[in-house]
């Protein structure tokens, strides 16, 4: 398992690069597995890397129809609500994508149930123990991820796959989710944070801040966080004794993380000794930590 922080220098580019990465890696996929299942998540940047993706799409020879599509949470509104994360991606990926009901599984909306535990039972009677090849996540200002919230009912400890949140701090006050348990049921995270935003929130996660839902979600083989200039803003200071070097250490990521001040990954990110990787011309910090 491993973790790898790539930092761009806007939001444009973070989904750019992420729509490349994304069609490489369905390609691999796809020449190995009879069905792909994506978990995708909304947000302004993730569109933009359904937008990109779907211009790719256009000029690959791929069979996208063993492509399966979940959502890691939902608003609770109506079916043709706007703001539906599901409506958002589709509108988009099927410019180019074969969209075949059967494998897109969108959550239930408000039509015709009594409340979001009623479509959260559905969802997690459909998805049974599916396994995700690639979740999108993005993460909030608070720390959040799909709809688990700091604080919350929805960041309670439970043996369920899908919940129903209620009193959501972020508006509309209904939603669902999948849990934290079953984000992890997946071969590869991908966390797509950008804006400043989200800068504080970022810098508490790589600082192993267990109070907050992004600290505890990974893959099981591998873990990338995209992250553009303004989300890598925060310049926090360490304690004083805290020296562990970053290169150096071999321990899991949320040990590494819990043990490590935030600004000694940060200044590697920033400093000139971090990897770099061409992207369209342009360079990108990377980090990887293996464990």
């Amino acid at each position: 398992m491993f973790t790898r922080v790539v930092r761009l220098s806007s939001a444009q580019q973070v989904a750019d690069v992420v729509a490349h990465r994304f069609m490489a890696r369905i390609t691999e996929l796809l020449e190995g597995h009879d069905d792909v299942h994506v978990c995708l998540t909304g947000g302004g940047t993730a569109d933009l890397v359904y937008e990109r993706f779907a211009d790719l799409s256009a000029e690959a020879k791929l069979d996208l129809g063993r492509l399966h599509l979940w959502w890691g949470d939902e608003r609770f509104v109506a079916a043709t609500d706007p703001d539906r994360n599901s409506l958002q991606a589709i509108s988009r990926l099927g410019r180019t994508l074969p969209i075949q009901s059967a494998r897109i599984h969108m959550m239930a909306a408000r039509d015709g149930r009594a409340d979001p535990h009623d479509s959260a039972s559905e969802y997690a009677a459909e998805l049974g123990e599916t396994r995700f090849d690639v979740t999108f996540l993005g993460m909030g200002p608070d720390g959040h991820v799909a709809s688990i919230f700091p604080g919350h009912p929805s960041f309670d400890s439970t043996s369920r796959s899908v919940i129903g949140v209620t009193d959501s701090p972020k508006p509309p006050s209904e939603r669902i989710s999948l849990t934290i348990p079953t984000l992890n049921r997946s071969d590869e995270v991908w966390f797509i944070v950008t804006g400043t935003g989200k800068a504080d929130a970022l810098i508490r996660t790589f600082d192993g801040d267990e109070s907050l839902p992004a600290s505890h979600v990974h893959g099981q083989q591998a873990t990338y966080w995209f992250i553009d200039d303004a989300a890598a803003s925060a310049q926090p200071q360490p304690p004083a004794h805290r020296k562990t070097s970053v290169r150096n250490s071999n321990k899991p990521l949320k040990t590494l993380f819990s043990c490590l001040p935030a600004a000694a990954i940060w200044n590697w990110i920033n400093s000139s000794k971090p990897r770099f990787l061409k992207t369209n011309g342009k360079k990108c910090a990377i980090i990887s930590i293996k464990s």
